[in-house]
């Protein structure tokens, strides 16, 4: 069902146009944060963020009446949090909410489909950079237009690593995190944080960074967009343990195909390093 071509052209334009309407809303709150007080600062993330999902979900409804959603916003309230092998967009309206109230030009709004639960169509746009970044399975990834690959980078020693310490700020996650970081230090060129789970997998997609894995984000929707365009992009999109990616899981990790192995051995080692009793 929906599965040829033409209509995956067409399911991914009518996602584009969605994007690029709720990048106007966030482009219009990205200059007003700067405008308000904490607390309504934290208001206009949850205004933002809704506004820009309902904006999505309506837009493709029109379109699709007869399809799944599931929403970060939603899913408390009417969307499906269980994914199915029926068409399902998945929906981040705004990743990158801490630099979205900073002022940091790192956010996005993040759409996939899955079709019979594989990730199918994926559209990440950044209104602040004004980059849109596409995939369709089967069918390539592009930057505005233009086709983006992966890095060509064999050697981790050489390679940008991008992680996200994850939402948790629990004693142990942290220290779980910061002596990963710590061992992963020695075995790469360097580090960078960016803040949106979508816009790390589209940097692994265009070849500005190498290496990407995170633990413990939100959900599916940081996720279903980014993992067809990385795919597309001619990378691997995998389990940080080396095996397959699950998008119900919560942990992912990306990179080209030549260091996939070297990374998860890396990866590997910097886990049995951990100290106990912290």
């Amino acid at each position: 069902m929906g599965g040829d071509k033409d209509s995956l052209s067409e399911f991914l334009a009518v996602a584009v146009d969605a994007a690029k309407k709720a990048g106007e809303i966030i482009r219009k709150g990205f200059y007003e944060t700067k405008l308000v007080e904490h607390k309504g600062q934290v208001d206009l993330v949850t205004e933002t963020d809704k506004a820009c999902e309902d904006l999505v979900f309506n837009y493709i409804k029109q379109h699709y009446p007869e399809h799944k959603f599931i929403g970060e916003e939603t899913t408390a309230a009417c969307g499906t949090t269980e994914l199915t092998d029926h068409p399902t967009w998945i929906v981040d309206p705004l990743d990158g909410t801490t630099n979205f109230v900073h002022g940091f030009p790192f956010v996005c709004v993040s759409i996939g489909l899955t079709i019979g639960k594989v990730p199918t169509v994926g559209v990440v746009y950044n209104p602040i950079m004004d980059e849109l970044f596409t995939g369709i399975r089967g069918k390539g990834a592009f930057l505005n237009g233009n086709p983006i690959k992966v890095s060509t980078q064999s050697e981790l020693v050489k390679s940008l690593l991008v992680t996200e310490v994850g939402t948790k700020r629990d004693k142990s996650t942290v220290n779980f995190a910061t002596n990963r970081i710590n061992s992963l230090l020695f075995k790469v060129r360097s580090l960078r944080m960016s803040g949106s789970c979508a816009l790390d997998l589209c940097g692994i997609a265009c070849g500005r960074v190498d290496i990407f894995y995170e633990l413990g984000f939100g959900g599916p929707w940081d996720v279903a967009g980014g993992a067809v365009i990385v795919q597309e992009a001619g990378g691997l999109v995998f389990d940080p343990s080396g095996n397959d990616f699950d998008i119900t899981s919560q942990r992912v990790a990306a990179s080209n195909p030549h260091l996939k192995d070297v990374f998860v051995e890396a990866l590997r080692e910097a886990e049995t390093h951990q100290p106990s009793g912290n």
